[in-house]
């Protein structure tokens, strides 16, 4: 059987690794594989969200609630996804004015969208997810467990460059997490009517996050919110 060396240098000195020729036409084949799986993500083009149904807004009070409680094996639509992005924070008038208030209407904020297939950014005047970065990112909206085991985490960004002359001051920070307040609450009743659980967390390691999805230096994450179905 052919062997196939490899020498590489580190700190302790010089290394050899001795592979099977065999081995190393997988190795390649996989490489060549996984390449191509990234080049071929794209923007997803979802379906139009449903604007009309579920329960009355007063029994999706009654049973809103946070819980973390994600069932793995359980996937949202495409439809699903869809409905929550709108209920979320989609467009729901003709003067392309939003489901969720924004202060002196800059809607100064962004909805990334991390799933196993990559991360994505939702533009509501598209109806689409646009492709920030290929790959399973959802470990960029936090390191505890449940995370990956939510389908869907929400990532509520805002971007103060938007917020008129003033920038990232105290007070735009203050209105743009009020914003994302309401953008959090809208997933909370839209979980409630549909039969899915989510929560909300401030514990996101933002530095890395923002690195992964390549945010500019004036976008700053607010707040994550996981979505999914509740494990049985």
């Amino acid at each position: 059987m052919l062997i196939f060396r490899i020498a590489a240098r580190s700190r302790f000195g010089s290394l050899r690794y001795f592979f099977p020729v065999k081995t190393l036409a997988l190795l390649a084949a996989l490489c060549a594989f996984a390449s191509a799986t990234q080049l071929s993500a794209q923007d997803i083009a979802l379906p139009a969200p449903q604007k009309t149904g579920g329960i009355p807004v007063r029994d999706a009070l009654a049973k809103r609630s946070t819980s973390r409680n994600f069932d793995p094996a359980r996937e949202l639509t495409a439809q699903q996804l869809s409905n929550l992005l709108w209920a979320a924070w989609g467009i729901n008038r003709d003067d392309g004015k939003r489901t969720a208030p924004s202060a002196r209407n800059y809607q100064e904020t962004s909805l990334y969208v991390l799933l196993k297939t990559g991360a994505y950014r939702y533009d509501a005047k598209t109806n689409a997810l646009v492709l920030v970065a290929a790959g399973d990112k959802r470990e960029a909206g936090g390191s505890q467990p449940f995370v990956k085991d939510a389908p869907v985490t929400l990532l509520i960004v805002a971007d103060f460059s938007k917020m008129g002359k003033g920038g990232d001051t105290p007070a735009n920070r203050e209105m743009a997490a009020v914003s994302a307040g309401c953008i959090a609450q809208n997933v909370y009743l839209h979980c409630a009517s549909e039969g899915l659980i989510t929560g909300i967390r401030a514990m996101v390691d933002r530095p890395k996050a923002a690195a992964a999805l390549s945010l500019k230096p004036a976008q700053h994450i607010v707040i994550a919110e996981s979505v999914g179905y509740a494990k049985k």
